[in-house]
């Protein structure tokens, strides 16, 4: 059985300097074996790596070291910078580049033996010696998209593991056939942008983690004196990410606002050796798929919907569901929460209603998209939806409401089932190993052994989900968050009974089982509120699914509201241009305009646009004993224009070839390095 600790998986990093490198040199887990990537600090506008192909031992890499000091020594040798636990990536704004580093870390979780961590401090390091900058490296300019990378808060939801693929759900890890093969296979890597240039020179994912923005909890339940292991997991794609009022609806490639991805994992104990039983059922939220926006006002805390009709033939909305089916199965079934109101044709209504017919624009027309999409195809791929009015059928009655949510949860999940097998702990490890040395001289060292090992690797698959559930209500989140609780309870029950473990049909929400699977699905909601729209979710419905409504809460969800309305009305541009510039939307060039003098945020995305010139990457493998000895060299900007379109799956997919328009938990497993952190 593979142990994961005996992977060739680098964990720990210190970074040392001379006048003219950095050599960031790593270990695995084990303290077994030693690299180095150099790191050239003479070029102020140029990324140059050096990647030593060579496993050092403890004894040879101190040996290296003092090598290294020696030959600098005119310029006081070779001094430590920091520790780190893995590379974010690379960025470059007017002047010198910058590398990004996880400072600490926090173990938050296990997924069949892969350790999760969340980053809780992160570090950005200018690359070149301070006398060979630029003069653009002191500019207010390059001051202030510093400052607009560094508020992208990286200590807060974003996580990652160096042996699993925690961008991709359970399934799709285990059945790797199943990943994606374009738009789908780094949607949710929030640093694909900062990591492209360093994987496309090295051509390999040694050094870098892939991170995953959103929501992160794992705890330990028990029913019927039976323990086992509870995972929610959210994933936001980095597609048409960003703000409320900045990012409404679909974009012109299909992809949508505020898109997550939930997955809910539960396991059992088992004693080492054994396969491990495990299911896992994934559902999604995301904005209407109709190009629509609204204007926030410090007047109107509701302003109302713009419908753009430009697409008559709702070909974005098409490509929406088409990816929706690539990636999950060809059954999608919608759950639509927006209100019911007066028809459009009615001029004049009630002022105290004019929300409802706000939202009913958009759920005439996404009815009306849905029947054209449908009217195209055979009836076994129609898209299956549900209009419900939810805040409608809460008048009525809370638990009502949510009786009749579990029950279209319960359809849902019979038609397009759950995941459900026996995993080896490690499973995935082979992906990751592949991933990781593709191209790369210690594959074929450690080929054999890895190939051996294989056969243990293998699970046992039982059932697989075959398409998604999708809810959406106008910013997919407080009344979405509800749908999914709902959608995660009645999938639990299932959970369980597929593994053995005795428990009733439908787990009631009043039990203490039902009670800790709302307490989870609540910090995730407060988590994606957090990032989309600045304030944590409306507690409104969970207030009285619990039955405890009353007017303090009431009061404090006004008080939410208004910190909502003000936050998106002040300070949804600025963070909009901190995430286009994260993920690589916006890419600063001298001369231009810069981010924040364009009139709107839809003229900052560029197709192709790269931080990395081509023409400034060059590429270098090296076994380097100094600073001055350098061997072999591959002309990458030749590699790159001869594969446009390399076919590995996985981080390894190369450049991103289209643009689109334009997080903290509690856990009940996490230990911090080095430091504590707190809990939000």
């Amino acid at each position: 059985m593979l142990k994961l600790v005996d992977l060739p998986v680098l964990h720990k990093f210190t970074l040392y300097r001379t006048r003219t490198n950095y050599y960031l040199i790593g270990r695995d887990e084990k303290k077994t074996f030693w690299r180095i990537l150099k790191i050239d600090r003479t070029e102020p506008n140029e990324l140059n790596l050096f990647e030593d192909p060579t496993r050092y031992t403890h004894d040879e890499i101190t040996q290296l070291k003092k090598w290294i000091s020696r030959g600098n020594q005119k310029y006081g040798g070779l001094r430590a910078e920091t520790t780190c636990y893995g590379l974010i990536g690379f960025v470059k704004f007017l002047g010198p580049y910058y590398m990004l580093v996880i400072k600490r870390r926090k173990k938050v979780g296990e997924i069949c033996g892969h350790t999760v961590y969340g980053v809780v401090e992160s570090q950005m390091i200018m690359i070149p010696y301070p006398s060979r900058k630029t003069i653009d490296a002191d500019s207010s300019a390059e001051r202030k998209y510093k400052k607009l990378l560094n508020m992208v808060d990286l200590s807060k939801d974003f996580y990652f593991s160096y042996t699993y693929h925690l961008m991709y759900s359970l399934q799709k890890n285990i059945c790797n056939t199943e990943r994606g093969r374009n738009h789908d296979e780094t949607m949710f890597v929030w640093n694909e942008y900062l990591t492209h240039g360093i994987r496309r020179i090295l051509q390999n994912t040694v050094w870098t983690v892939a991170l995953v923005y959103g929501f992160f909890q794992q705890t330990k339940c028990l029913v019927s004196d039976e323990q086992f292991i509870l995972t929610v997991i959210a994933r936001r794609s980095r597609h048409y990410a960003g703000t409320r009022y900045l990012r409404r609806g679909v974009n012109e490639e299909g992809s949508v606002a505020n898109e997550v991805e939930t997955e809910q994992i539960v396991t059992k104990e088992v004693p080492e050796g054994q396969k491990i039983p495990i299911t896992s059922v994934v559902q999604m939220r995301g904005s209407i798929p109709l190009f629509w926006s609204q204007k926030p006002s410090v007047f109107n805390p509701q302003p109302n919907i713009i419908l753009n009709n430009k697409d008559r033939s709702y070909v974005a909305t098409q490509l929406h569901f088409e990816n929706l089916k690539q990636r999950y199965g060809k059954l999608i079934i919608i759950l639509n929460l927006l209100k019911v109101g007066f028809p459009r044709q009615v001029k004049f209504y009630p002022l105290h209603l004019a929300g409802k017919h706000r939202e009913n624009i958009l759920r005439e027309e996404f009815e009306k998209a849905i029947l054209f999409i449908n009217g195209g195809t055979r009836r076994e791929n129609h898209l299956k939806a549900n209009h419900f009015d939810l805040n409608k059928h809460y008048k009525s009655g809370a638990d009502r409401a949510f009786e009749l949510l579990c029950a279209d949860g319960k359809e849902a999940l019979e038609s397009i089932n759950l995941f459900f097998g026996e995993a080896p702990s490690g499973i995935g490890a082979d992906g990751v190993i592949n991933d990781i040395f593709f191209n790369s001289p210690i594959l074929n060292r450690d080929e054999e052994a890895t190939s051996s090992k294989q056969e243990a690797l293998k699970a046992n698959i039982f059932m697989r989900q075959t398409g998604v559930f999708r809810s959406n209500c106008i910013d997919c989140l407080d009344r979405t968050n509800v749908a999914q609780l709902a959608h995660g309870l009645v999938a639990l029950a299932h959970q369980l009974q597929k593994l053995g473990i005795r428990g009733p049909p439908i787990v009631d929400k009043n039990t203490p089982l039902g009670k800790k699977l709302m307490e989870v699905y609540e910090n995730m909601g407060d988590a994606i509120a957090m990032q989309y729209a600045g304030s944590d979710a409306h507690i409104k419905m969970f207030s009285a699914l619990r039955g405890d409504w009353n007017i303090v809460k009431k009061n404090r969800d006004k008080i939410i509201a208004l910190r909502r309305h003000l936050y998106n009305t002040f300070q949804d541009s600025e963070k909009q241009n901190a995430i286009n510039v994260f993920l690589g939307k916006f890419k600063p060039q001298l001369g231009k305009p810069a981010l924040w003098e364009l009139r709107s945020d839809q003229q900052n995305t560029m197709r192709n646009s790269s931080n990395l010139n081509i023409n400034n990457l060059r590429p270098n493998h090296s076994r380097s004993f100094s600073d001055n000895l350098i061997l072999g060299s591959l002309d990458l900007k030749e590699l790159v224009q001869e594969n446009h379109q390399p076919s590995r799956a996985g981080l390894n997919s190369g450049w991103e070839t289209t643009s689109n328009g334009g997080w903290e938990t509690t856990s009940e497993v996490g230990f911090c390095e080095e430091e504590p952190s707190s809990s939000r």
